[in-house]
C-alpha cells in the first residue's frame, strides 16, 4: 500500500489526480482451483518435477467437515482453496493471481496486490480525469472477466473507487459515478 500512496503523492506534486480502485474479491482464498493453480505454477512460475509434485501433494487429499452443535458432517474432499493460516496460503494465492497484472497493464493502469487485496490505479491531469473513467471501467470489467475465468468473483458492492490528490485538485474533478459492471461506484 505504501507504493500506491507514494505514487499518488508524486502525482499530486505534478498536479495530477489518482483514480484508485480498491477491488474486493469474494472468498478468494476459498475458491482457488487446485488444478488451475498447479497449471499456473508450472506454466507461469516454471515449477517442474519434484517441486511441482510436492505442491500437488500439499494440495491433494485435503478434507473438511462441518461441526455444529456437537454434530459432524461426513468428511468431504477439498478441491478448492488454499490453506488459511499457513505460510504458503498467501503466497499460493499471489501466484494464482500473478497473471492478473497483464490484464491491468493492457489498460495502462498500475496494480498493487497482496493475497486477495487488489488496488488498481492511474494518475492523470485534473482536466483528463473524465476521460480516464472509460479505461478504468473497462479495466475493472476485464479484471472481473479474468477473475471469473479463474473461478473467482469480483464483488462490486464491496469495491470502491477513490479520487486522490490535493484538496484543490480533487475538488476540480467532476466525476461522481464510475460505471463498474452492472453498478456504479
Amino acid at each position: 500500500m505504501l507504493r500506491v500512496v507514494s505514487d499518488a503523492q508524486t502525482a499530486a506534486e505534478r498536479r495530477h489526480v489518482t483514480l484508485l480502485g480498491l477491488l474486493d474479491m469474494s472468498a478468494a482464498v476459498d475458491c482457488v482451483d487446485h488444478q488451475l493453480l498447479l497449471q499456473r505454477l508450472e506454466k507461469h512460475c516454471g515449477l517442474h518435477g519434484s517441486v511441482l509434485r510436492w505442491m500437488t501433494l500439499y494440495l491433494a487429499g485435503r478434507i473438511q467437515k462441518v461441526l455444529y452443535s456437537g454434530l459432524s458432517s461426513e468428511a468431504q474432499r477439498v478441491f478448492y482453496g488454499v490453506p488459511q493460516g499457513s505460510v504458503l496460503g498467501p503466497l499460493l494465492l499471489n501466484l494464482y493471481l500473478a497473471s492478473l497484472s497483464s490484464v491491468v497493464s493492457e489498460h495502462g493502469l498500475n496494480l498493487h496486490q497482496y493475497a486477495d487485496d487488489c488496488q488498481l490505479y492511474l494518475s492523470v491531469p485534473v482536466d483528463d480525469a473524465p476521460s480516464a473513467v472509460t479505461p478504468l471501467s473497462q479495466c475493472v470489467a476485464d479484471v472481473a472477466e479474468w477473475l471469473s475465468a479463474s473461478r473467482l468473483r469480483l464483488n462490486p458492492d464491496k469495491s470502491v473507487i477513490m479520487r486522490l490528490g490535493s484538496k484543490h485538485q480533487v475538488e476540480k474533478v467532476t466525476i461522481h459515478d464510475i460505471p463498474v459492471l452492472q453498478s456504479s461506484l
